[in-house]
């Protein structure tokens, strides 16, 4: 997705985009996950997230649902478990869309998210 704009205003499917990724940043536990995945660079099971941010397993499945919707995190399975690892391609384009909201050009080229 390019975040073209049209005329002056951002396109509705781009504002769209972009709102479902800040959506699932509103949360501060989202955030740590992302970025403790993103640091870490490698898929981890969900116990391995749950020990880092100290949170029951329930809460971090459903905050990793979030994020998994947006594709910011994927799900790897591994066996019967499931591993979650930083979508690099994806959160690569975040910051050019906050520039986009901000009234900044994009950086060339957005990517592919």
């Amino acid at each position: 997705m390019e975040g073209e704009v049209m005329g002056d205003l951002l396109d509705r499917d781009t504002a769209q985009t972009y709102a479902s990724w800040f959506r699932a940043l509103a949360d501060p536990t989202r955030v740590q996950v992302v970025e403790y995945l993103a640091r870490h660079a490698r898929p981890m099971s969900v116990g391995e997230i749950v020990a880092a941010v100290g949170l029951a397993q329930s809460t971090v499945s459903q905050h990793l649902k979030i994020l998994t919707e947006v594709r910011f995190v994927l799900v790897e399975p591994v066996g019967t478990a499931r591993h979650y690892r930083i979508n690099d391609a994806c959160v690569g384009c975040f910051p050019s869309a906050a520039d986009v909201v901000m009234g900044r050009p994009a950086p060339d080229p957005v990517g592919a998210c």
